[in-house]
């Protein structure tokens, strides 16, 4: 059986390890809340689904807790993460 890893998050991160992740032949469940970025990964990877990361409920309905590996790639601006004042 092939490993499964769902990938959190689909911006420049997210979309690169999914892509990355399914040209070794691995299972990749893409999810995020853009619906437009949706449709965008759904030909590359294994499965794609809009869905707010944040609902507890909505990640247990599509079984995340199945997966063998969960990339959490989330995050609104990751520079401000870094700067400094």
């Amino acid at each position: 059986m092939r490993k499964q890893f769902a990938i959190i998050g689909i911006g420049r991160f997210g979309s690169s390890v999914a892509k990355t992740l399914s040209q070794f032949d691995f299972e990749v469940l893409a999810i995020d809340s853009s619906e437009e970025t949706v449709q965008d990964i759904s030909s590359v990877v294994t499965h794609a689904v809009q869905a707010d990361s944040t609902d507890e409920e909505a990640l247990k309905a599509l079984g995340i807790r199945n997966f063998d590996v969960v990339v959490v790639a989330i995050g609104e601006d990751i520079q401000a993460a870094f700067s400094r004042p």
